[in-house]
């Protein structure tokens, strides 16, 4: 293979600079110490000058170091199946690691889980389009759930109703996996999830309603106070939030995604 390389790049000089191109690419080679056997690509100033040793070919590849990683045979190379990072809508496959993140986010902290195991199918499979989920190699690691409005405020029915077409977008809940908090992915998804629903024709707004502690990082994210909400879940009280979504979305922030 280096006798062929060679007697290539010899023909090519030649053809191009004639015997003192091939001297001059050899006495190239002896200066910066390499074997006189290693094919030698010379690079040209605008004025004809020698400007640079290139000791490979620009179309010929080193197939080992791109393919075969040092010491892993290739047998034994791991096969990746799966990608890194995906978005994507929640489906009924979905539902028990949804619940389960969700029971595991909300228990500890107030004592309730925004939706049921039976509420988290009930959404998922009325309006899985309202929804938004990121893995993480093929895991769950956060993800929105949201259903239709077509009222001002939110209502009591807003807990359990989907209304389909409404100019209002209700988001139940946001939650990330205990493993993955602390690293910015509640602000990920729910600005990916806001700039997905500025995509949907007659979406206007999305709403939520948040206990005091979370107002400061959904006004971080955009979201205006609209005032006490008129839903109570058990002693637990709420303030209504809204987001506009008119126009087009942004373009893709640098999220590291």
């Amino acid at each position: 293979m280096k006798c062929l390389l060679k007697g290539i790049s010899s023909c090519l000089y030649q053809k191009m600079w004639g015997d003192q191109g091939i001297d001059s690419a050899s006495s190239n080679s002896e200066r910066v110490g390499l074997s006189p056997s290693q094919p030698v690509w010379l690079c040209t100033d605008r004025k004809g000058g020698m400007a640079a040793v290139v000791t490979a070919s620009p179309f010929l590849k080193p197939f080992a170091l791109r393919y075969s990683p040092a010491g892993v045979s290739p047998a034994h190379r791991r096969r990746h199946t799966l990608p890194a990072s995906e978005f994507r809508n929640l489906s009924l496959t979905d539902a028990l690691s949804v619940f389960e993140i969700e029971r595991e986010a909300f228990i500890s902290v107030s004592g309730e889980c925004p939706l049921r195991m039976d509420e988290v199918r009930h959404f998922l499979e009325l309006c899985p389009e309202l929804s938004l989920g990121w893995f993480e190699e093929g895991r769950l690691v956060a993800f929105v759930i949201g259903s239709g409005w077509d009222k001002d405020k939110l209502s009591q029915d807003a807990m359990t109703i989907h209304v389909p077409g409404g100019s209002t977008v209700h988001i139940h809940v946001l939650a990330v996996h205990h493993k993955c908090r602390q690293q910015g992915k509640g602000s990920i998804i729910l600005w990916r999830y806001l700039q997905y629903l500025r995509c949907l024709p007659t979406v206007k707004r999305a709403v939520l309603m948040c206990e005091d502690f979370l107002i400061t990082f959904y006004q971080k994210a955009g979201f205006r106070e609209i005032g006490p909400s008129g839903i109570v879940v058990g002693p637990l009280t709420f303030t209504e939030m809204e987001y506009p979504l008119g126009g087009g979305a942004y373009l893709r922030r640098n999220s590291g995604c």
